[in-house]
């Protein structure tokens, strides 16, 4: 069997404590797949060095082989805090407000993205699989053809695509795209991110693209594009569930909230998981409904990320002062209707945490998937299970339609959310997290992973 090479941003380096952040199932599913077949992982190991010099730092753990580069001060500042995060992101998460266009943020992602392709194409083999991860390396596929590599070699993008009006926004917008298009298969998570993306290649491009079977031919040559949605590692997952420390945790949880029901939001401190706008619902809701405070808890759990750009220390700032305002009006000296939390957890704490939690708030304003949701729907207990309450704009309403639909647009529409799940039978909420708990069961990780690789080794145009 030949050996899979996945290229990502960051990577997952066995017991580097915090070596690519908040990895959680995605990270286990790809070291999973790699010891199947004798793999390598290949990324920026998250230091700086004063001047690149290519070195690779190689560890062997487990039958996976980790590689990992250093960059210099400036790569990291123009090709991940600038054109990765600050145009790439906002954008594609159709936040044109916030996208900034700068050259030099451009200049650095190319050359990051040539770094790359230097250090890690000596070390693929001519029968590996390359699988390269996000919006960080679109160009990489390019890069690698370039130096002869005739590999099969895809990608997958785990956040959304944007529509054709938005992106041609992006200088150099086609370029991009072309470099898209010498991967042998381009996956999404969902099909209405692939649908942008097919609709692009057909208006701006003038592709030949075939919907049904998911092919666009350009330039002479054929990619396969095609949507997988991911979902979680189940059965790691379920297991953290009988640790003592999720029991705990669900413990804390409920003997703190004194009798008040709980309601839960986990979520990466990002201006696009919609949390000012998710806070104005619940402020309306205990607005039309004061005594409420009494009875209902919000928990808003927001680790930091990527403090060095600017956009996110203004939504922290703007989120601090919603919290105070609701806190401010709704307290007593012996309650608070909202808890903010600027941490993180383990994995299994956030299992108790959601098990606890009677509602979960899911409501970003464009999210690619979002596994919190499928996480909060793994965790509830058969018997007494909560409601999730999820944004129609998050990837994951595609599949989990059975939670309670909202737009996080609208207070309104989320305060009456709020209410649905509140009064929501024991009868409706074993229906339907049934449902929902089946999808997230069956549509895990492992087989997200498994059929990926699978149509990428039965790609049709590898070798070109």
């Amino acid at each position: 069997m030949s050996r899979l090479v996945v290229i990502s941003n960051r990577v997952a380096v066995p017991k580097a404590r915090g070596a690519a952040g908040a990895q959680g199932g995605l990270a286990g599913a790809l070291n999973a797949a790699l010891r199947e077949n004798r793999g390598l992982w290949f990324g920026w190991s998250g230091q700086e060095c004063d001047v690149f010099s290519g070195n690779i730092n190689m560890q062997r753990h487990d039958g996976v082989t980790t590689a990992t580069i250093d960059l210099e001060p400036q790569d990291i500042e123009e090709y991940y805090n600038g054109y990765a995060n600050s145009t790439l992101w906002p954008l594609f998460h159709y936040r044109i407000d916030l996208t900034e266009y700068e050259r030099e943020f451009g200049k650095g992602y190319e050359r990051v993205n040539e770094r790359f392709a230097e250090s890690v194409a000596p070390l693929i083999e001519p029968d590996d699989l390359v699988w390269v991860h996000d919006y960080h390396l679109m160009p990489l596929g390019e890069r690698l053809r370039a130096r002869g590599l005739k590999n099969r070699i895809g990608f997958f993008l785990h956040i959304p695509w944007p529509p054709a009006r938005l992106f041609v926004s992006l200088p150099y917008h086609e370029r991009l795209v072309r470099t898209l298009l010498d991967y042998d298969l381009i996956g999404f998570q969902t099909t209405e991110w692939l649908d942008s993306f097919l609709h692009y290649c057909r208006k701006e491009l003038g592709a030949e693209v075939d919907e049904q079977a998911g092919t666009i031919r350009y330039d002479g040559r054929e990619t396969v594009a095609r949507a997988y949605p991911i979902g979680i590692d189940y059965d790691h997952f379920m297991a953290q569930g009988d640790t003592g420390e999720a029991r705990q945790a669900q413990q804390r949880l409920m003997s703190s909230t004194r009798h008040r029901t709980a309601m839960l939001g986990v979520d990466r401190l990002d201006y696009s998981k919609g949390l000012p706008e998710r806070l104005d619902g619940i402020g309306r809701f205990f607005d039309q409904d004061p005594d409420q405070v009494r009875k209902l808890v919000y928990i808003q759990i927001a680790p930091p990320s990527r403090e060095d750009v600017g956009s996110y220390q203004k939504i922290r700032a703007l989120l601090e002062q919603k919290c105070g305002q609701i806190n401010g009006a709704r307290s007593d000296v012996d309650i608070v209707p909202i808890r903010y939390v600027n941490k993180g957890y383990s994995t299994a704490e956030l299992f108790g945490f959601y098990r606890g939690a009677k509602i979960g708030l899911v409501t970003p304003l464009r999210d690619g998937m979002n596994l919190v949701a499928k996480e909060y729907v793994a965790a509830q207990e058969p018997d007494d299970p909560g409601v999730l309450i999820l944004s129609r704009f998050a990837g994951a309403a595609q599949q989990l339609q059975d939670a309670v639909l909202v737009n996080p647009h609208s207070p309104d529409d989320l305060s009456h959310a709020i209410r649905t799940a509140l009064d929501m039978d024991l009868a409706e909420r074993k229906a339907r997290w049934e449902n929902l708990v089946a999808t997230v069961r069956e549509d895990n990780v492992h087989a997200w992973t498994a059929n990926f690789c699978a149509d990428l080794r039965a790609a049709p145009t590898a070798g070109r």
